[in-house]
């Protein structure tokens, strides 16, 4: 009887998922005559609207020498425009009940302008006209002044945040100086420093230009009318040249590379990183599922094993980052007072061992899945910010072509059985990774037995 009851509460998420309605997003899709990708949305149970672009550029499109670009037009075109004077985009976005926000990653750079209702047309006019017209506002001194910003900023979130360094070691050496993945977002102080006026409005012109773009409005608008503005505002913007090719290889690793960093922390921290599939790609939904499996929430476990039984770990996250040309798959344990990285990672070694044997029961796997599908709809009540509709038409059409791809999306984890997990875990997580130490200073022998000091930064 006992057995039966497993049975069936085991069943209850299939017959959930199995019953219920497609997922599906009514878009409005078209593209202009310069090229330029847009998609409508109408949504209106809330009286906003958000304009959310897409340029399909961010630090994977810069070269050794010359990075942190990308990073640099993010807070560029913020600072107005050929018609928008200089602190007049958050001056009147506030007046319409709204606000602007940016992000950069290694793939794009994405946009977001909020408002009222009726505040649609200065939005869409904002937007486009930095497109059209940023370099009219841009100067020597406009550039200098926010090169300094974004040094400041790589100061606070790199150089002087503890463990602040770790991911910009794990990316130099998960990837040759070639791969564009190689080098942080932010970029390197010395590149930032060395790069002139001429290469910055050089960069802008190849990559910020109405067919290396893609534009989402959403929320609560009549369709014909925002079609017939955004004409209005975009549809005069020339075309620019098309982004050059970038062929790029598929990074590998030969072995491991145990390294350590020494930093201005308390507490030992251990970083484990591999190369896993690209965003979308085939297992790329296999290896989502199976960080929660190992670390996503207090019934997790890693969580259980390290935080919970053997208090050898203040906290323990796993996560899969998947990008355009690549993914990488983190496991993140701080140590206790009293207990090493070396406790630490025999007790990770011993969970990746049996993921790898022996399948994970189906019950852990339907935790992980309907946790995946409780964030999914809750992302779907709204339509602005970096979590709501309008950025995920925008994520989808620029991974997989298509912007509605919430059916399918879910549909990749509703999937999932046990054993694809474990597969995915055979194949990616092998002996071949970076395993980082970061130690307090002056504390190298609290590090991983057999780590080599991290190569100097980039």
């Amino acid at each position: 009887m006992r057995r039966l009851l497993t049975v069936l509460v085991l069943a209850v998420p299939l017959a959930v998922a199995a019953q219920a309605p497609a997922v599906t997003v009514d878009v409005d899709r078209f593209q202009l005559d310069n090229g330029l990708d847009v998609i409508l949305h109408r949504d209106a149970s809330v009286p906003t609207v958000t304009v959310n672009t897409w340029y399909h550029v961010g630090s994977g499109r810069e070269a050794p020498g010359r990075t942190g670009f990308a990073h640099l037009f993010e807070h560029l075109m913020f600072e107005g425009s050929g018609h928008v004077p200089e602190g007049a985009i958050d001056t009147w976005l506030e007046e319409a009940g709204g606000g602007a926000n940016g992000s950069t990653t290694r793939d794009r750079t994405n946009y977001t302008t909020d408002a009222a209702t009726n505040g649609l047309e200065l939005a869409l006019y904002l937007d486009a006209d930095r497109m059209a017209s940023l370099l009219d506002a841009m100067s020597p001194e406009s550039v200098d002044g926010q090169r300094d910003v974004v040094k400041n900023e790589r100061r606070q979130s790199y150089e002087n945040r503890p463990y602040g360094l770790a991911f910009s070691v794990l990316g130099q050496t998960l990837y040759p100086a070639s791969h564009p993945y190689h080098w942080p977002t932010i970029g390197s102080m010395d590149d930032l420093s060395a790069a002139s006026y001429d290469d910055v409005v050089d960069f802008f012109r190849t990559y910020y230009t109405p067919n290396n773009a893609s534009v989402v409005v959403a929320g609560d608008i009549d369709l014909d009318e925002t079609r017939a503005l955004v004409q209005k505002w975009y549809g005069s913007i020339p075309s620019g040249p098309e982004p050059p090719l970038q062929p790029i290889a598929t990074p590998t690793l030969d072995r491991e590379h145990r390294l350590v960093l020494e930093d201005a922390v308390q507490l030992p921290r251990l970083y484990l990183a591999w190369h896993a599939p690209a965003a979308y790609a085939p297992a790329d939904a296999a290896m989502q599922a199976l960080a929660g499996v190992l670390a996503g929430g207090k019934n997790s476990r890693l969580y259980r094993r390290l935080v919970y039984e053997l208090e050898i770990a203040q906290d323990v996250s796993a996560f899969q980052d998947g990008d355009l040309h690549s993914g990488t798959f983190y496991v993140v344990a701080t140590a206790r007072p009293g207990h090493t990285l070396d406790e630490i990672e025999a007790v990770i070694a011993e969970e990746l061992a049996a993921v790898r044997s022996e399948a994970p029961d189906g019950r852990e796997l339907a935790r992980v899945v309907n946790g995946v599908e409780a964030s999914f709809l809750d992302g779907l009540e709204t339509v602005d910010g970096f979590r709501g509709k309008a950025d995920q038409l925008n994520a989808y059409l620029f991974f997989t072509g298509t912007p509605d791809f919430f059916e399918e999306d879910l549909g990749r984890f509703r999937a999932l059985s046990p054993r694809d997990l474990t597969d995915a875990a055979m194949t990616f997580l092998t002996d071949r990774r970076v395993a980082l130490s970061i130690v307090p200073e002056g504390a190298a022998e609290l590090a991983l037995t057999g780590s080599e000091t991290a190569v100097p930064l980039f």
